[in-house]
């Protein structure tokens, strides 16, 4: 059991937390921005909550965050009320925030300047991932600091890798995330066109699902998409987000993303539908729209 601090009880970290206290056994002290939410969770998992993030940080041996952007995490991990000024020599804290590698970097200067360890953790699994403790998790960071950290995260992952130093794991859910748009906007063309065509959707994905045409998109998503619910899994606005980090690093890195600057696009008219908080299959909305 370990002095865990859990910064961040969203759509993701609230689940996360949770199965570090029941999985793990784990003494967790947490902190949201909105107090009613940290109260929420203490009453349902137990621990307790405190005030700032510094606070929450104090005595932990592992400090976890998962919030929005890159501002958001320095807001919870530098400066006088941040994690960073709370954590005693040795802790490590773990970054679960899909963030850009420079912030990574500038985190783990900051940690090992404190005599912390750091890893930058990015998840993927969705928030279907984070309630079943079944997320992919990709860390950068050096292997000591890893290995230290890997069972404790092990309590809401079905898989842990180290991906290389730290700004590794935001560089690989970049990958993830380009992957993942080309995917959804094949599938979406793909039953829009089934649609069209008079084809039965159920029965056309019942035979291509076993072929080469599978992916986890088509077997957890098909079904809703078909029915047009877009109430599942992860916001455009927040896919957006990952996109444009991973854009902006592709234009550092000199990588050519053609197909993830495109499918941006038609996320900005999904938004422009009013769909910001649709999950990313309602690409699907924007071709059935007319």
């Amino acid at each position: 059991m370990a002095k865990v601090a859990f910064i961040g009880l969203g759509i993701m970290g609230y689940p996360m937390a949770g199965h570090l206290k029941a999985r793990g056994d784990h003494e967790l002290v947490v902190f949201n921005r909105t107090a009613a939410t940290a109260d929420k969770w203490v009453a349902e998992h137990g621990g307790r909550s405190a005030p700032t993030p510094r606070e929450a940080a104090g005595g932990a041996d592992f400090v976890f965050c998962c919030v929005g952007n890159d501002d958001d995490l320095r807001s919870v991990t530098i400066g006088e009320d941040g994690v960073l000024a709370g954590m005693k020599q040795g802790a490590i804290l773990i970054d679960n925030t899909t963030a850009s590698a420079i912030v990574a970097r500038e985190l783990e200067t900051a940690a090992r300047d404190k005599g912390c360890g750091f890893l930058d953790a990015p998840v993927s699994g969705g928030q279907a991932g984070a309630e079943n403790g079944q997320l992919t998790v990709m860390c950068g960071g050096e292997q000591a600091t890893f290995d230290a950290a890997k069972p404790v995260i092990d309590c809401f992952a079905k898989m842990v890798g180290l991906m290389g130093p730290a700004g590794a794991g935001q560089l690989t859910k970049m990958v993830n995330q380009i992957c993942i748009a080309g995917l959804v906007q094949g599938l979406a063309e793909g039953i829009h066109f089934a649609k069209r065509a008079g084809l039965d959707v159920e029965q056309v994905i019942s035979v291509i699902s076993k072929g080469a045409a599978q992916s986890w998109q088509m077997e957890n998503r098909w079904k809703t998409m078909d029915a047009g619910e877009y109430e599942h899994g992860f916001a455009v606005n927040w896919m957006r987000k990952d996109l444009a980090i991973a854009t902006g690093e592709a234009r550092g890195n000199g990588a050519k993303l053609p197909v993830a600057a495109l499918v941006d696009q038609f996320y900005a008219e999904v938004q422009a539908m009013g769909g910001g908080r649709w999950d990313t299959s309602s690409l699907l909305a924007r071709l059935m729209r007319d």
